[in-house]
């Protein structure tokens, strides 16, 4: 046998013990990882763009950064499909397009029977949002529907069997308050009102939160003279002090949230939760946009981050948890409006962190070496 033969013969056998050993270190590695004990940060999921990775790999992200909870903007079969076994909690939409059809109790039955019921247990589906920022259009009619087609949902959920395991809400934006400063005195707008009355008394039976989008960095775009950067960015300050209940706020996203519970207690109503459905900073933007740059969006992350982590409370209610969904996951490319709506997100749509805020996580790479996308086993890990 010629040298060359008899090198191969033994080669081949301890080549294939060689990646045998290698595949099952890597895969030790990512199961470490992914057992790791998750933290409370929620992350919004959105997909409006054409240059994402898929949601199978998106899912190695997302478990490898130990994200609890994700929200989604409809109920992607697809996602929900590559999270099935994982453990993380989602909120699953009805887009503001649907919600009118809803209010037919047999097309909110269909609705989760297809979207919902198939997925339960093995992904875990928590909520589902009903409408997004519904009160900041003109549209009357979807207002007017918004609390039917909730109830329609509820009442569905219950006849499949899932009320206690799905609950049902709808986000708002901040301009549903006509009143947000000093917290204490936090009032909804007077066209609001009337419909946020019957809501809250539906969210309370329900046992359901209430979902508040909060941006202080929209506060800082419109008045960066007046508006302390410190306070925007949870950096030390000296806060601001409540006249009313003597307590100070250091940080405007707290002051928000409290004001938003503030209202709701003055339609009659101390029973229902506050959630942050959304918030962010941009890390791009026109120019135009004050502060949009990857050094202020990094800092609110992180600062935030530190926060969940620490299971801190508002001022208003420092035993409770801050509940928050960070805005978001990917820059989105093909979102309209300014250029900070495409520039919201952690990660670019490579896996490359747009700025570090300490998460660590791997997006596995794609394999084409067989002519067919499949995500490969051994991860690309990320900082």
């Amino acid at each position: 046998m010629a040298m060359a033969e008899r090198f191969e013969a033994r080669w081949l056998p301890f080549r294939f013990v060689l990646a045998v050993v290698l595949l099952v270190l890597t895969t030790d590695r990512a199961s470490v990882l992914l057992r790791a004990e998750a933290t409370p940060i929620g992350i919004n999921y959105g997909q409006i763009a054409d240059n994402l990775p898929s949601p199978a790999r998106v899912s190695w992200l997302l478990r490898s950064m130990q994200v609890s909870k994700v929200k989604l903007y409809d109920a992607d079969p697809y996602v929900l499909s590559a999270f099935l076994d994982t453990g993380v909690e989602f909120v699953v939409g009805i887009g503001n397009e649907n919600v009118s059809a809803m209010v037919d109790p047999a097309a909110a039955r269909a609705w989760i029977q297809r979207h919902v019921q198939p997925y339960l247990p093995a992904t875990r589906i928590t909520c589902i949002t009903v409408g997004n920022e519904v009160f900041k259009g003109n549209d009357t009619e979807l207002k007017a529907n918004l609390l039917p087609a909730m109830q329609s949902v509820y009442q569905a959920l219950a006849a499949l069997g899932l009320q206690g395991t799905v609950n049902v809400t709808t986000a708002h934006s901040l301009d549903i308050m006509g009143s947000s400063f000093p917290p204490s005195a936090g009032a909804f707008r007077a066209d609001v009102a009337p419909y946020l009355q019957p809501i809250l008394s539906f969210l309370s039976m329900a046992r359901s939160p209430f979902l508040i989008n909060c941006y202080p960095y929209f506060a800082y775009k419109a008045d960066p003279g007046n508006v302390p950067l410190e306070y925007v960015l949870f950096q030390p300050n000296a806060g601001v002090t409540d006249t009313n209940t003597r307590l100070n706020y250091n940080n405007m996203l707290y002051a928000q949230v409290d004001s938003v519970y503030a209202a709701i207690q003055a339609l009659g109503h101390a029973d229902i939760d506050v959630k942050v459905s959304e918030t962010g900073w941009p890390s791009r933007g026109d120019p135009d946009e004050a502060g949009a740059t990857p050094e202020y969006a990094g800092t609110y992350i992180g600062n935030l981050l530190r926060r969940i982590e620490m299971k801190q409370g508002t001022p208003l209610r420092p035993s409770v948890p801050i509940d928050v969904y960070v805005f978001a996951l990917f820059n989105e490319n093909l979102k309209p409006g300014p250029a900070s709506e495409r520039n919201y997100g952690l990660f670019y749509p490579d896996g490359t962190p747009v700025y570090n805020v300490g998460l660590r996580g791997y997006l596995p790479p794609m394999d084409y070496s067989q002519g067919t996308r499949k995500v490969r086993s051994s991860p690309v890990f990320l900082c």
